[in-house]
């Protein structure tokens, strides 16, 4: 076939102008292409003879001017490599454009069928189909199509090819892509390098028009003979039917290009580490304070006979346990034996769920020890997924058999740090809402005791938590930690009112020595801060806080302090920090509660108010109440609130570092706080905020309760006995019947009780009629006496229902009338035996 005719403005001359170089050969092109014999500048010798760089195909691609269509990847065989590679090598004479692949140029451009992913690159008879015609086709000696396009719109990632890839001697797969002598440089094999020396002779121009190259039938053809100075990288190959197989950018065949080590740092909570940036100016001991405790605490973790591996310190909220965790931890690092530490905080995003938990103690092992992080990146590699997987799997995986390795290659483990330290189990949560964040921190206790605590590994591991749910029953009687951990209560062993007080003073003296004032501040005002701190360091803590704070005085904040009384529009918040702490116990606690499908349609708030009135807000009204005790017990205010027994107990569960329930001096269980300063947070809006429970909802409530417990009382009020101990109910059941009787004309008197409907159902019930028949009985138990204030109240509740039901408020007045003559008659009989008695 004959050549046809060169154009004006020849194709390398257009290349080069494009590049920024000149051609010294008039319409051809560069001199060692055109005229090999010609002279070239180094520049330009250089720039011919660079090692191309393979392009990757990123995307789909078809020739300029042509709707772009995406790519649908082929398996790469012996028999489609050609055309998975898009490289024409048709010996089609009929065929008046074929794709040839120059040897000099220095990059592969945009739409160049080697790189493309277009089906440009391939002959018709290749394709199976006739090639467009028109304008529609581009010419594949159009010059355009070999300048680079730009970045933003080429569908390729151009990838360098790094130093150091293996030759082809040592790449099975690269030699059997390359027949025929692919070139692979190799790194320090100044043999392999690329040099104008080893270049093979330039093609003819000839090859870049319309010549076609004469196929050898049944030969093994090279689709990249005499190729130089790049890798093949990354093909995917389906080669004579033998799996697929992934040739990675360094030349492995199902290599891992995974760096394990990276991906467990993008997996660890760095936020959570001891020495964190985030936890800048963490709460530690001062030197002096918490001596015991901290001794304690270091003893058992320096002693490595002691046969418990595991110390469990509990508390209540504000008790110090974050104080002492950092202070164990700075000790710990001083002295070399800190393995990993783990802060967990409700507030941080990063460091509330306990996913990062296993990967961060993972990653601070590996720090320590290089054939540690050597194995535990291995791990990473082979299982990406591990991360998904189990937290007993995790532990196993990064922590078990890595140890477990070593021992084995005779390495002594007790040469490495074996403190390993967690702090507020409690505040961790789930990201799944189909696991409670409870049942997350059971799974990370249990996850320990069967990696770490069962294998005979060098670990002593310290975690400090509030006494909720997940710790507090494996750490009980018959709990899988009970035997297997040394447990710490902070609340019921360590008093904390002298550090407190030491604490204060310290701090105290620092703000005076600043502000050139030591006497600011005097011994009975420190002693106040103390007792309101009801033993807890975090009210100190706090208060020191509030009145540290700079470019205020220190005097007009504590001032501020010991006078604060919440009112509307008030600036000052000197507790904020412990109202933020108080607020997402209370809400958790509720959230838990009211989770529970029996408890549905039942207020956790409003029911906890009433427990907090009764030993706070009842003992008033029991003064008139005829009750010897100012405080209904705690399980039988529980059966006055219509309550299953022993709800008292479910109700607390959740708040076990606010409230506990212990037992008084007559035996009667009763709910008891930590914290004044909790009390004080139920009963000021502006500190509880959404959470608030007014009295008026409190006494209404337990009134309406009262009511419903007369109603349904399943007494036979016809035929009743003439004793109140032989009504045949329990004994919880007599007493609580009785306090009903008692109690429920005060409540409904009580200015802060709103009436209802429900006074109206009880009185057209039959309830006044019940209490009643109820009355003489209840008289006996008083010694016979009618006290005034129990008509009285009755009076008040028909007073207060005269203008919203008339009709109710004079049933009432009448029952009222009734006892008010029944006392009348009552006193007159009592008068007329003590004159005949002579008295």
């Amino acid at each position: 076939m004959s050549q046809p005719p060169p154009k004006k403005d020849g194709f390398w001359r257009r290349v080069f102008r494009r590049r920024g170089n000149r051609p010294t050969g008039p319409h051809q092109g560069p001199a060692n292409v055109a005229n090999p014999g010609n002279a070239t500048s180094d520049s330009e010798h250089a720039s011919m003879h660079s090692a191309p760089t393979l392009l990757l195909p990123t995307g789909a691609s078809t020739l300029q001017g042509h709707e772009r269509q995406p790519a649908i990847p082929q398996p790469l065989s012996a028999n489609n490599l050609t055309q998975n590679l898009h490289l024409s090598l048709s010996t089609n004479q009929a065929s008046p454009h074929h794709h040839h692949i120059p040897s000099a140029p220095s990059q592969v451009p945009h739409d160049d069928p080697i790189a493309s992913g277009s089906h440009g690159g391939l002959t018709p008879s290749a394709r199976g189909q006739s090639e467009p015609s028109g304008s529609e086709h581009r010419p594949t000696h159009d010059p355009d199509r070999f300048l680079p396009q730009a970045a933003s719109t080429s569908p390729f990632l151009q990838v360098p090819p790094p130093p150091g890839r293996p030759s082809r001697s040592e790449d099975p797969l690269v030699e059997s892509l390359n027949p025929a002598g692919l070139s692979a440089p190799r790194s320090g094999d100044p043999s392999r390098q690329p040099s104008h020396q080893s270049l093979p002779p330039a093609p003819s121009p000839q090859l870049y028009d319309h010549t076609t190259v004469p196929r050898t039938p049944k030969a093994a053809t090279s689709i990249l003979a005499g190729a130089h100075g790049f890798n093949v990288r990354d093909i995917l190959v389906h080669y004579h039917g033998a799996p697929q197989m992934l040739a990675d950018r360094g030349g492995r065949v199902g290599g891992s290009s995974i760096d394990g080590w990276k991906l467990l740092m993008e997996k660890t909570a760095t936020n959570a580490l001891h020495n964190s940036d985030a936890r800048y100016d963490a709460p530690k001991c001062d030197e002096d304070t918490r001596v015991e405790v901290t001794n304690e605490l270091m003893e058992w973790m320096q002693d490595r006979t002691a046969p418990q591996r595991l110390l469990c310190m509990t508390g209540a909220a504000g008790a110090g346990k974050s104080y002492l965790q950092q202070t164990a931890a700075k000790k710990c690092g001083k002295s070399g034996i800190l393995a990993a530490s783990y802060f967990i905080s409700s507030t941080d995003p990063t460091r509330n769920t306990v996913e990062p938990i296993i990967p961060t103690i993972a990653y601070q092992l590996g720090r320590k020890n290089k054939h540690l992080k050597s194995s535990i990146s291995t791990v990473i590699e082979e299982d990406p997924l591990i991360f998904d997987q189990s937290l007993e799997a995790q532990t196993t995986a990064f922590i078990v058999e890595p140890f477990q390795r070593m021992k084995r290659t005779g390495a002594d483990l007790h040469d490495l740090p074996y403190v390993i330290l967690i702090d507020g189990l409690d505040e961790c949560g789930s990201t799944d809402p189909k696991h409670k964040a409870e049942d997350r921190q059971a799974e990370l206790l249990t996850a320990i005791r069967r990696c770490l605590l069962e294998n005979d590994l060098p670990f002593r591991i310290f975690i400090a938590s509030r006494p909720e749910w997940a710790i507090r029953t494996a750490l009980q009687a018959g709990g899988y930690l009970h035997d297997l951990a040394y447990h710490i209560q902070l609340s019921d062993k360590y008093d904390a009112t002298a550090d407190m007080r030491r604490y204060l003073h310290s701090r105290f003296k620092e703000i005076g020595l600043r502000n050139n004032s030591p006497q600011w501040f005097s011994e009975d005002e420190v002693e106040t801060l103390v007792k309101a701190g009801s033993g807890q360091f975090i009210y100190v803590a706090t208060v020191y806080k509030f009145i540290s704070e700079r470019r205020t005085s220190p005097r007009a904040r504590l001032d501020a302090v010991l006078r604060w009384t919440p009112r509307e529009g008030q600036a000052a918040r000197p507790f904020k920090g412990l109202d933020a702490l108080y607020y997402r116990i209370l809400w958790a606690a509720k959230e838990a509660y009211e989770a529970v499908d029996t408890h549905r349609g039942r207020d956790f708030l409003l029911l906890f108010r009433v427990h907090h009135t009764n030993i706070s807000k009842f003992r008033l009204y029991s003064s008139i109440l005829f009750s010897y005790n100012p405080s209904y017990p705690a399980d039988c205010l529980s059966a006055l609130l219509c309550l299953e027994p022993q709800a008292e107990e479910t109700l607390v569960s959740d708040l076990r570092s606010l409230a506990a329930l212990e037992k008084d001096e007559h035996g009667d269980l009763c709910l008891r706080l930590y914290h004044k300063s909790f009390s004080d947070f139920l009963e000021e809006p502006s500190r509880a905020k959404d959470l608030f429970v007014p009295e008026s909802r409190v006494y209404m409530h337990l009134a309406r309760c009262l009511m419903q417990l007369i109603i349904k009382c399943p007494l036979d009020f016809d035929c009743l006995p003439a004793n109140w101990d032989e009504f045949s109910l329990s004994e919880l059941h007599r007493r609580c019947l009785k306090d009903a009787v008692e109690d429920l004309p005060h409540f409904l008197a009580s200015p802060t009780a709103a009436l209802d409907d429900a006074v109206v159902g009880f009185t057209q019930n039959g309830g006044w009629q019940k209490v009643d028949k109820l009355l003489p009985l209840l008289t006996a138990t008083w010694g016979g006496l009618f006290p005034k204030s129990w008509p009285s109240s009755v009076h008040q509740v028909s007073d207060k229902l005269k203008y919203q039901n008339p009709e109710t408020a004079a049933v009432i007045k009448g029952f009222a009338e009734k006892w008010d003559d029944d006392i009348k008659r009552h006193q007159a009989e009592e008068a007329q035996r003590k004159a005949r008695r002579g008295w």
